[in-house]
């Protein structure tokens, strides 16, 4: 059951970095997606080396294999590493999805974001609905308004 919730959720990251919808990932995507995530541009250069290390079968992109091996590359620790990190990020995502009605939710709002913000000490005043849809927007990788455990999870690693 993990896996397919796994392959499901590494599908949804794949389709948002093809945003032609061709079933491959070029360099212009990957830094596009990249910039988008990391809120800076990432050079051609720097997306072509990254594109061109992963690229095992040598057509100048990316399909959803080559894709998978690269984040997984990216990401590669030992299990107990992978745990405990996974269990880590688990708990402050739980934290910033809280819900006062609920006990959890399964996504960060951005209300529920402006909340924990507000915890953390940043006043309302300094901190708006507006400004935190757009730091949503930036890992929103569904364009579904509100962050998931993965996009979180892609955030995270991304930081």
């Amino acid at each position: 059951m993990a896996s397919i919730a796994s392959s499901s959720s590494s599908s949804s990251v794949f389709a948002a970095f093809d945003k032609d919808g061709d079933g491959k990932v070029s360099a212009s995507e990957l830094r596009g997606c990249m910039a988008a995530a990391l809120g800076e541009d990432v050079s051609e250069e720097e997306a072509a080396a990254i594109l061109a290390m992963a690229d095992t079968n040598g057509d100048g992109e990316l399909d959803q294999e080559e894709f998978l091996r690269l984040a997984d590359e990216l990401t590669m620790q030992e299990p107990e590493e992978e745990e405990e990190k996974l269990r880590c990020l688990r708990e402050a995502f739980e934290m910033y999805a809280a819900d006062e009605e609920a006990t959890t939710m399964t996504v960060i709002t951005p209300a529920s974001l402006r909340r924990m913000l507000g915890r953390l000490g940043t006043s309302p005043q300094q901190l708006g609905m507006e400004d935190c849809r757009a730091m949503i927007c930036r890992f929103d990788l569904d364009g579904d308004g509100v962050l998931s455990f993965h996009e979180f999870r892609v955030m995270m690693l991304m930081a």
